[in-house]
C-alpha cells in the first residue's frame, strides 16, 4: 500500500463488534483532489468505517492511511482533517460565531476568524443568532464550518444531508461543490445515492460491511453501461425495431412507444444504418446512462 498516492488509502480493513461484524477486509483508495461518495445503505458500515480513519475506534484487523500516514498513527494527520461525523453538536443557547470560537480553542487555534467560516458556508447574516433558532440546513452548514476551522486538506462528512428539505439538500450539494474547488479531497457518505451521483467523480459502495465498488464514476456509469432509446416514425415498427436488435443479440424492453436497447449506447450510429437499411426511419435516438441507485442494486442483486 502506497504512503503518499491516495487521499485515503485502506487495506483489509475490518470491525468486529463482539461476534458481529461491521465491517469486513475493506480494500480501497480515495485519489487526492476528488469528490468521493461512500455509499451504502443504512446499517452497511459506512459510519463505523469513517471513525476507523479518524482513530475515535479501533480496527480489529487490516491498515489504513490519511493523508500518508498510518491510521495507528492519527497525531500525525489529524490536524489536516476535518470531520463531521453523525450530526453537529452545540451549545443550543449560543451564537453561531460562540459556538466556532469554543471549537477553536478547543483546537489551540486562538487566531481563527468564526466570521470568516460562516461566510464560507452561507451563514455570514446569522453569525449572531442562537443556535436554537437554526433551521435543520443551518446547523447541517455550521456543523460544516466547524469541520473547516483547521482549513483542512481532507474533510470527511457523515450523512451531511440527512434530514433535509430538497431545498436543504441542494444548498448542501453546493456548498459541497464549492468546497472541492479550493483543491480538497471530500469524503462523504450517503444512503441518497440520487445526491451524490451529481457531485461525485469517485465512489466506494458498500453493501452488508462489504465491498462493491471502489473507482471513477466514468467506471461505473459510462462507457458500455449505456442503454439506447429508439422511437420510430411510426408506431407500427417498433416490433420490426425490437427483432432488428435481437438478431444481433441486444437485449431489448418496449416501454411506452420507445424500444429500450440495453448496454449499446456506443451502437447508435450503427442500429440507426441498420433500421434505414429496413426502410424504418427513427423519430428520435438517445442514449441513457444508468442512475447511481439502479446501478446499485443491479450489483447488489448479482453479489
Amino acid at each position: 500500500m502506497s504512503d503518499n498516492s491516495y487521499a485515503i488509502s485502506v487495506e483489509g480493513l475490518s470491525k468486529n463488534y463482539g461476534t458481529r461484524r461491521s465491517v469486513s477486509a475493506l480494500t480501497f483508495n480515495v485519489p487526492y483532489g476528488s469528490i468521493c461518495g461512500f455509499v451504502g445503505p443504512n446499517g452497511s458500515g459506512k459510519t463505523t468505517t469513517m471513525r476507523m480513519l479518524l482513530s475515535l475506534i479501533s480496527k480489529t484487523s487490516g491498515e489504513g492511511r490519511v493523508l500518508g500516514s498510518a491510521i495507528s498513527e492519527p497525531m500525525k494527520y489529524l490536524d489536516r482533517v476535518g470531520a463531521m461525523i453523525e450530526g453537529p453538536a452545540f451549545y443550543p443557547s449560543m451564537s453561531g460565531v460562540e459556538n466556532l470560537k469554543i471549537f477553536a480553542r478547543m483546537g489551540g487555534l486562538r487566531g481563527t476568524d468564526p466570521n470568516s467560516l460562516l461566510a464560507q458556508v452561507g451563514l455570514a447574516q446569522r453569525g449572531t443568532s442562537k443556535y436554537k433558532t437554526y433551521s435543520l440546513g443551518m446547523k447541517q452548514r455550521l456543523g460544516i464550518a466547524a469541520a473547516l476551522i483547521l482549513d483542512p486538506e481532507l474533510l470527511i462528512l457523515d450523512e451531511p444531508t440527512n434530514g433535509l428539505d430538497p431545498n436543504g439538500i441542494q444548498e448542501i450539494r453546493e456548498l459541497i461543490t464549492g468546497l472541492a474547488q479550493s483543491g480538497r479531497t471530500i469524503f462523504i457518505s450517503s444512503h441518497l445515492l440520487s445526491e451524490l451521483e451529481v457531485i461525485c467523480d469517485y465512489f466506494v459502495m458498500l453493501k452488508a460491511g462489504e465491498l462493491m465498488y471502489a473507482g471513477f464514476k466514468e467506471g461505473l456509469l459510462g462507457g458500455n453501461n449505456c442503454d439506447l432509446i429508439a422511437k420510430p416514425e411510426f408506431g407500427v415498427d417498433l416490433a420490426n425495431l425490437a427483432n432488428i436488435a435481437a438478431l444481433r443479440g441486444l437485449d431489448t424492453s418496449i416501454r411506452g412507444g420507445f424500444l429500450h436497447i440495453q448496454r449499446a449506447g456506443e451502437l447508435a450510429a450503427e442500429f440507426n444504418r441498420w433500421a434505414c437499411d429496413e426502410e424504418i426511419y427513427l423519430q428520435s435516438l438517445t442514449t441513457s446512462s444508468p442512475s447511481l441507485e439502479t446501478k446499485f442494486f443491479e450489483m447488489s442483486a448479482n453479489q
